[in-house]
């Protein structure tokens, strides 16, 4: 499938700009009718009857387990069906098995979700370190090598920064957690949409990321595990193998982990989504965000009163551009852009509060985040306004 070709499949697209990705992508009307079908035609909960509707929606529910594991090539771990990223990670800081003096290593430039579960450690006597940012926002290897030692049991990460666009170096710091017999989680919320990911590669022991972020539907994530070693956050219902006075058994693989009535039409929808990246293909995606996202750069420098956010424009990041207009407030720059020329950028703090404040931007910043149905109009379209924005200014 061309990725010029594909705008076609988001109805939205057809009287706004939506350049607000990195909060919630687009879904494709395929994975719509997906959902719909579903919903329609075999509609059961999974793993618990024999009758033909179960049969299907169970068979389907583990094909989509796989599909998704195939595309982070994450075939000889464990991937877990949860709401999002969030749930994820809350799900590896509440079942690890702490001890007073254990230390995690993260940063101040995460996002909210890879920062608090973990702050929340401390009440247990968890030592939490939390690396600071460089000028630019990011935070870079040596900072690593310094602060994690033979008493780090974890350290967590963001691939790619939600409010800079940034890469973090994953794999050389998984390799470096690993040297002091830690373990390493990657938020890859916003990477695993946008290019490329290999959990295997990447070297990681958990890979939490979110379906929302990659045309699949609300309330979708992933948690990939190399090895099952948490215990389970929720206990009930499809979880158990058996029960009794003296014993509860846990069943085997993901369903240990996905008590209760899942999201069976999500995942389904998810999968869907992951087939339609597929068929477009992650490079071509990777490519495709890389040229809008230089084009945004070089109109946004040649904006007087505006300053982008995060390292210069010859390192390497995602689709992801934070800026901040002198004189006014990012909201109000948001408004102008919805009402004045229909472009939805998102505005504020994007939920790493630690970071803006350490970029300088008490109030928050404007985010535009650029998919694969983006187009290079848009982009000037944004540009052109909010130049014009300064000039009335």
């Amino acid at each position: 499938m061309a990725i010029d070709g594909c705008r076609s499949d988001f109805p939205l697209l057809s009287h706004l700009h939506y350049l607000d990705s990195a909060s919630v992508s687009l879904t494709p009307v395929q994975v719509a009718d997906l959902v719909r079908e579903f919903d329609l035609q075999y509609r059961a909960n999974v793993g618990r009857g024999v009758h033909r509707l179960a049969r299907m929606a169970t068979l389907r529910y583990e094909e989509a387990h796989r599909t998704v594991a195939r595309f982070v090539h994450g075939e000889d771990g464990l991937l877990v069906a949860t709401k999002n990223t969030t749930e994820a990670i809350n799900m590896v800081a509440a079942g690890l098995p702490w001890e007073r003096g254990d230390r995690v290593v993260t940063t101040r430039a995460e996002h909210h979700s890879n920062l608090l579960p973990w702050l929340r450690l401390r009440t247990c006597g968890v030592e939490v370190t939390l690396l600071d940012p460089l000028p630019d926002g990011t935070v870079p290897l040596e900072a690593f090598e310094e602060a994690v030692d033979d008493r780090t049991r974890l350290v967590a990460v963001t691939h790619a920064s939600n409010v800079l666009g940034s890469i973090a170096p994953v794999k050389a710091i998984g390799r470096l957690a690993h040297d002091h017999g830690a373990r390493i989680l990657v938020d890859g919320a916003q990477s695993v949409p946008h290019r490329p990911v290999d959990a295997a590669d990447l070297g990681c022991d958990f890979l939490a990321f979110a379906g929302h972020k990659m045309l699949g539907p609300m309330a979708t994530g992933m948690l990939w595990m190399k090895e099952p070693v948490i215990e389970p956050l929720l206990l009930g219902g499809g979880m158990v193998e058996a029960v009794s006075d003296e014993e509860v058994r846990a069943a085997p693989g993901a369903g240990r982990y996905e008590a209760g009535t899942p999201n069976v039409s999500g995942l389904l929808g998810l999968a869907r989504a992951v087939e339609y990246l597929e068929a477009v293909g992650m490079d071509a995606i990777r490519a495709h965000e890389e040229r809008l996202t230089a084009r945004l750069l070089a109109g946004l420098a040649a904006c007087d009163g505006v300053r982008v956010l995060g390292p210069d424009g010859g390192t390497p990041r995602i689709g992801v551009v934070s800026f901040d207009v002198d004189g006014y407030h990012p909201h109000d720059v948001a408004h102008v852009l919805d009402e004045a020329v229909q472009v939805l950028v998102r505005s504020g703090h994007h939920c790493c509060q630690p970071l803006m404040e350490h970029c300088g931007c008490p109030e928050g910043a404007v985010r535009a985040s650029l998919y694969l149905y983006n187009t290079e109009e848009e982009v000037d379209l944004l540009t052109a306004t909010v130049g014009e924005l300064v000039r009335q200014g």
